[in-house]
């Protein structure tokens, strides 16, 4: 079994060659390659693998502009490869959203907690975002319900109490959810609810 997929962006040969037979030994399945950054995006979005290698200095494309890109739209982690270590560059690296860097001369010994490392930070980026767009839904459906209740107290005179309640029973009712009931009421008026809830 493959200890993920992976897609090396190096755009020396050899050193590519080096790294796709050390991640191959080491059980990782090599799904794409690219010798620049550009070709490496493309690559990328192709495969969707858990992890990318790509090397800083590239021609086209640098390695931390692709991987901005790639961090942006959420493909994949991403570990850079480079030869040097200046803190502007690693300043960089973090904010393009890069997950990992590793520095040559390298090994697998090197290599693997630094991939293993950016997969479990990817995923729970991941995680965060869909915990933030499933607040903001619900802030949403809040924000829609609170405005129909206005509009049926407005309407209909209702108290609060008795508006809440009118949305929630016709959201059993109608086996809909209170935020579109509350859209209903919105976009066509309260027309005739019916009494109010005691």
């Amino acid at each position: 079994m493959s200890a993920g997929r992976v897609v090396v962006v190096e755009d020396e040969a050899l050193i590519r060659l080096d790294l796709v037979e050390m991640l191959t030994e080491a059980g990782y399945e090599v799904v794409g390659q690219a010798g620049d950054g550009e070709t490496g995006l493309r690559v990328a979005r192709a495969e969707r693998p858990d992890v990318v290698l790509m090397d800083v200095k590239m021609p086209v494309l640098d390695g931390i502009s692709a991987a901005e890109v790639l961090a942006a739209e959420g493909v994949a982690p991403i570990v850079l490869l480079t030869a040097f270590s200046q803190s502007d560059l690693v300043d960089r690296a973090l904010a393009a959203g890069v997950q990992g860097y590793v520095v040559k001369p390298f090994s697998m010994a090197d290599l693997r907690p630094a991939i293993e490392i950016a997969r479990a930070r990817f995923a729970e980026v991941a995680g965060l975002r869909g915990d933030v767009a499933d607040l903001a839904d619900r802030l949403a459906a809040r924000k829609l319900v609170d405005r129909a209740k206005a509009a049926l107290m407005a309407q209909l005179g209702w108290d609060e109490q008795q508006a809440f309640a009118w949305l929630q029973r016709a959201a059993m009712d109608g086996r809909r959810s209170m935020a579109e009931v509350a859209r209903g009421v919105l976009e066509q008026g309260a027309g005739r609810p019916g009494p109010p809830p005691r």
